[in-house]
Parts: C-alpha cells; structure tokens; sequence
C-alpha cells in the first residue's frame, strides 16, 4: 500500500497532475460543456460523484479480481462498473434536475467513456492506494476536472461580451484558453515531490 499523506494525494491530483489541464483527459466535456459557468459546475459535481463512486467500486473489484486471480478483467469489469455508475447518475440527474438533464445532453450519457474517469481508477490501482487514499484521490480528481471546467467557463463568458477578431472566433479561441490554461496548470508540477 501506498504511504503518502492524504494532502499530497489530494492536492496532487487536483492541482499537480489535474486530469484535463495536465493530462489531457476527458475533453470532450472540457470543450463542450464549458459554455456557461452553471453547467460547467454541475457537470463537474456530476463527474466528481461518478468519480468517488467509481474510486470505491475499482478498489472493491481490485480486491475481487485479486481474490480469483484474475487480474485480466480489470479493464472490462472498470468500464463496466462506471457505464453503470453514469447511468444511475443520469437517472437521479433526470429526476431531479430535468433542467440541468437538458442543458448536459449529449455530455452526461458521454461520461461513461470520459477517460478521466477511467483514468482515475486506472491511476489509484496502478498506484497502489487503499481505500481512503483511493477516495482521496478521486475527489482531488473531480475537483480538479471541476475547477479547470469552471475556469473555462467562466474565460469562454467573459470573452462572449469581450469585442474578439473573427479570426480566432469560437472553437479557436477556446483551444487558446485551453492551452493558456494548461501551461499555467504547468506551474503546480513544481510542488510535487
């Protein structure tokens, strides 16, 4: 098991090693859905939440697979666990917030195959964390995956009143965000170990 302190897992996973900014994962979202400020958080909650679900389910079928000495099916039985996981979410998100279920569209049934996710439990089982540290770092994960949505949204609003040339008008620009965003994301690598 690993032995690094809960923060450092926390803060390396949110900042450091943020899966969109710093990894390149999960950008399908990132680009999408990153049009207004209040959908760009709720998508991040919602991936947060299938994020720590999933962290818990991948530690649980680690053990399983290791128990039946079958370490083979870790890979079908994660894509499995998480395409169950997002559904049960779209279905609270459909019952609860039909509002926000129509704003997400096509982006919330897309979670089950964001590689963020994926990559998240990917990583804490490569890693070797427990439990604890495994919901740690996934929630480190969806906070990151959250403030770098957040940040693009809220850049991507401002700009909609800011006067921009027709050049770099739309998905242009929003690439230039994203890779501003992503080398000033490359400053945290410093404060890993």
């Amino acid at each position: 098991m690993n032995q690094e302190p809960l923060w450092s897992i926390f803060i390396g996973s949110a900042l450091i090693n943020n899966f969109v900014l710093a990894y390149f994962l999960g950008l399908c979202p990132f680009l999408g859905v990153s049009g207004r400020l209040t959908t760009a958080f709720r998508m991040g909650l919602a991936v947060t939440v299938v994020m720590i679900i999933a962290a818990v389910c991948g530690y649980g079928l680690r053990w399983l697979l290791a128990v039946l000495n079958a370490p083979y099916l870790s890979l079908i039985s994660l894509i499995a666990v998480i395409a169950s996981t997002v559904q049960v979410v779209e279905m609270a998100v459909r019952k609860f917030s039909p509002a926000l279920f129509r704003a997400l569209g096509i982006f919330l049934p897309l979670m089950t195959t964001n590689c963020a996710i994926l990559g998240s439990v990917l990583f804490q089982s490569n890693r070797g964390l427990g439990m604890v540290q495994s919901l740690v770092f996934a929630a480190g994960a969806g906070l990151g995956f959250t403030l770098a949505l957040v940040l693009m949204a809220g850049l991507r609003e401002r700009l909609g009143l800011a006067r921009t040339p027709d050049v770099v008008r739309g998905t242009a620009l929003t690439l230039v965000i994203a890779g501003i965003l992503s080398m000033a994301f490359m400053g945290f690598s410093g404060l890993g170990g």
